[in-house]
């Protein structure tokens, strides 16, 4: 079967530069949206895997396994387990083991701002640091117990719709009706942590009038997460649940996954759209020419080759806008920061997601020829060549 050469489906495509035009911006629209739906998905995916570690252990009160907000436990556990269990990773004789609080706490730049935003506060000890190795204090310093100080991750000030200066370390935040002194700014790169602000245990416990802890996460040297599990069941008491960190984060991510399941969701319905609107126009465009199609079947193209020729068309179009949308998705889109509501996680556009959204504009524009096509060369020749 003889085909027609691709320099005739190039040049079809510049005899009307607006129709290639809105061609290509289409194709490179819905091309975007895959990939920001696909950067979305990765990116929760990937912070929440990246917020725990296989050598660590949270030890939380029985029953709030999905949840530390909701979770209670006696203020001794701490102390307790690292008496308890031998094997634990230690620091200059310094064991591993974090006793924390965690809260959501709705948080002021001013005393009289009426728009509060809800930050996750997490109550620690210097321990904390030996425990959360990802994380880096990159100016200022750690909070000091019974002085209201507080260090700010480097995700907080979008997190509270702030500016980076309103937040500079000397400056101060109203925590419901108490104001607090920014001492530090930290990092913890792909994790949640860094859209936290930390203070000390004790401060915060005085803050929220509670006596009790949420979580104990410790560091697991030659101990085994069978020896932790064993202290909370032998505890009864104490009324514990041990679980490794990052199934607590994979059960986070289980709970978020509806949400990535809208996005996607919404992706491909606008997609779905976008492809109607581009069916159209290839409809327009082909029908317009019934009587070029019929002249190459007299010339004795087949149908075939024809229809081959068009598809080229369309998929050249659709790859241009592709492979602009990979470009546009590179530059704006990887790392930009979403918020969420335990933290602030990043857009990740990597070649995966490229690949990914390559992929859907060649489907675009090969789903998008072939009806019009086979449509337009439906037409016997005589009637073809009659057409207007």
């Amino acid at each position: 079967m003889a085909r027609l050469p691709l320099d005739y489906a190039v040049r079809n495509l510049g005899r009307s530069p607006l129709r290639a035009g809105l061609s290509v911006l289409g194709a490179c629209l819905v091309v975007l949206l895959i990939i920001a739906a696909a950067g979305f998905v990765t990116g929760m995916s990937r912070s929440l895997r990246a917020s725990g570690d296989d050598r660590h252990v949270i030890l939380l009160g029985a029953g709030s396994e999905e949840s530390i907000e909701r979770s209670e436990i006696p203020a001794s556990v701490g102390s307790l387990v690292a008496a308890a269990v031998p094997g634990l990773e230690t620091s200059m004789g310094v064991p591993h083991v974090s006793a924390e609080v965690h809260v959501q706490l709705p948080v002021r730049a001013t005393p009289d701002a009426d728009n509060p935003r809800l930050l996750l506060i997490r109550g620690v000890t210097p321990a904390a640091m030996l425990v959360h190795r990802s994380v880096q204090i990159t100016e200022g310093r750690f909070p000091r117990a019974g002085h209201d100080e507080i260090m700010l991750g480097s995700a907080a000030p979008r997190q509270l719709g702030l500016a980076e200066s309103d937040l500079a370390v000397g400056s101060t935040l109203w925590i419901d009706k108490s104001r607090w002194t920014i001492v530090g700014r930290f990092a913890a790169p792909g994790t949640v942590m860094q859209a936290e602000a930390w203070t000390a245990l004790t401060d915060l416990k005085a803050a929220t009038k509670r006596e009790t802890d949420s979580c104990v996460v410790l560091a697991l040297g030659d101990a085994e997460f069978a020896d932790i599990d064993a202290f909370a069941r032998q505890r009864l008491d104490l009324e514990l649940t041990a679980i490794p960190e990052t199934r607590y984060y994979a059960g986070l991510a289980s709970f978020f996954r509806p949400v990535q399941a809208v996005v996607w969701a919404t992706a491909l319905l606008i997609a779905a759209g976008g492809l109607l609107g581009g069916l159209n126009t290839m409809y327009a465009a082909f029908s317009s020419r019934v009587r070029e199609l019929g002249m190459l079947q007299c010339l004795g193209y087949r149908r075939g080759a024809i229809v081959l020729s068009l598809v080229q068309e369309s998929l050249l179009a659709a790859s241009a806008g592709a492979v602009l949308a990979s470009i546009v998705g590179l530059a704006m889109l990887d790392g930009l920061a979403v918020r969420f509501s335990t933290g602030v996680f990043g857009l990740v556009v990597d070649h995966t997601v490229v690949a990914l959204g390559l992929a859907a504009g060649l489907a675009l524009g090969l789903i998008g020829a072939l009806p019009p096509a086979l449509r337009a060369l439906r037409l016997p020749i005589p009637e073809s060549l009659k057409a207007a």
